[in-house]
């Protein structure tokens, strides 16, 4: 059974833009926005790993199961 994300929320007053979550994410979610920040264009693809939410050292990233909501 695979759990789908059914929200990814980013604190862009804690996120310091350095790319882990982009980086991290097997599926390509994100992508960079002009300013550096993550911008989860392909939210349908996020299999809920949480990756980017586990790793992100500014605690930033917020990600929420279809389930959870």
């Amino acid at each position: 059974m695979q759990i789908q994300a059914g929200s990814i929320t980013l604190y862009r007053d804690r996120c310091k833009r350095c790319g882990v979550c982009i980086e991290l994410c097997p599926l390509q979610v994100y992508t960079s926005t002009s300013e550096g920040y993550p911008d989860p264009i392909n939210i349908e693809e996020c299999t809920n790993c949480r990756l980017c939410e586990l790793w992100c050292p500014d605690y930033a990233i917020e990600v929420r199961a279809k389930d959870d909501e």
